[in-house]
């Protein structure tokens, strides 16, 4: 962690504009604009926040390039959420980990792991595993045979990763996350009973994607599951065999996807959204929360409910809900008259 920086180097550091303030100016810290105080660094990137940047205890804020000035010492930024983000990164650096393997871990002869690895307590790497250079695998991880993993790769413990798998470069699973295990397929027996269907195809994982905890990406019967590139997925999050998703989405809590969707590129599916199977989400499409599609979203829509409408469809029904009892005696009312 970063002690401390001068107003006028972090502005520097961070490509923004500072005004109204002493470039000399210690930051210790960075908080929320509420509860910062002296030292800290804070920022405001939502309209409904601008009267508490007025009265902020900050030493200094981080705000857009048109906002009002304020009487703390300001940083000027074109995004200053994005600008906030990257502070903190120079405060709080990631923790290191030393190269080297644990005398508990079990790594198979066969296995092929890249320079500067580090392998933690219980850690299993199966036969016939690729794994690039400087990765980090936390304890007890467990890598299944066949497995391909690029480049700095981050493994928090327990996270596992199924049988041939295929996971690019720079990609962080979270704790408790599995990667390719079965689909859930199951055939009906004449008897009324379930027979397995097997799932040997693999999850592939391009680069830059972090899944976060305790989420879960099945492995297909045919084909792929596919992640494209920059994906976040949130915790808890469910993705069914044979998914495809686009570059950049963002999957985030309790999301769940039936086998084969196909979420576009830049897709926002917000929290407990669940997808019917085969149906597709065009790029850039956002679906709002506790949503359920049950059918194919147009690119750059916007929607909502279940199942989802046109997101200003969904308020009027929402609108209108509340007085549906008094609507049906209205009407009943006028059937009677009749």
């Amino acid at each position: 962690m970063t002690a401390s920086m001068k107003l006028s180097a972090l502005a520097s550091a961070l490509g923004t504009r500072l005004e109204n303030g002493s470039p000399d100016i210690e930051i210790t810290g960075l908080n929320g604009i509420d509860q910062a105080g002296p030292g800290d660094l804070t920022f405001v990137s939502n309209p409904k926040y601008s009267s508490a940047a007025r009265t902020t205890r900050a030493s200094a804020v981080i705000v857009g390039e048109d906002f009002p000035a304020i009487s703390a010492a300001m940083l000027r930024a074109k995004d200053p959420y994005l600008t906030f983000a990257r502070a903190l990164e120079l405060f709080h650096q990631p923790m290191r980990y030393a190269p080297e393997v644990h005398a508990t871990a079990v790594v198979h002869a066969t296995a092929k792991i890249g320079a500067q690895a580090h392998i933690g307590p219980y850690v299993v790497v199966d036969e016939d595993v690729e794994i690039g250079d400087n990765c980090v695998l936390l304890a007890h991880v467990v890598i299944y045979r066949g497995a391909r993993i690029g480049n700095r790769f981050f493994a928090h413990a327990h996270s596992v990763v199924r049988e041939n798998c295929r996971i690019g470069n720079n990609v962080l699973l979270q704790n408790g996350v599995v990667i390719g295990a079965d689909g859930f397929g199951f055939a009906k027996t004449a008897e009324g009973r379930w027979h397995k269907i097997p799932q040997p195809a693999p999850v592939v994982i391009e680069d830059d994607v972090e899944v976060q905890a305790n989420s879960c990406i099945d492995r297909a019967s045919v084909g792929e599951t596919h992640i494209g590139r920059g994906v976040k997925v949130d915790n808890l999050v469910q993705v069914g065999h044979g998914s495809q998703v686009g570059e950049d989405a963002l999957l985030c809590a309790q999301v769940g996807l039936a086998g084969s969707s196909e979420i576009g590129n830049r897709v926002i599916l917000t929290g407990q959204v669940g997808v019917v199977g085969h149906c597709k989400v065009g790029d850039d499409a956002i679906v709002t929360p506790q949503s359920g599609v049950a059918g194919d979203i147009a690119a750059g829509a916007l929607v909502s409910g279940a199942p989802a409408v046109d997101h200003k469809l969904w308020l009027k029904y929402s609108a209108i809900l509340p007085r549906l009892p008094e609507l049906v005696r209205a009407v009943r009312g006028k059937k009677d008259k009749e």
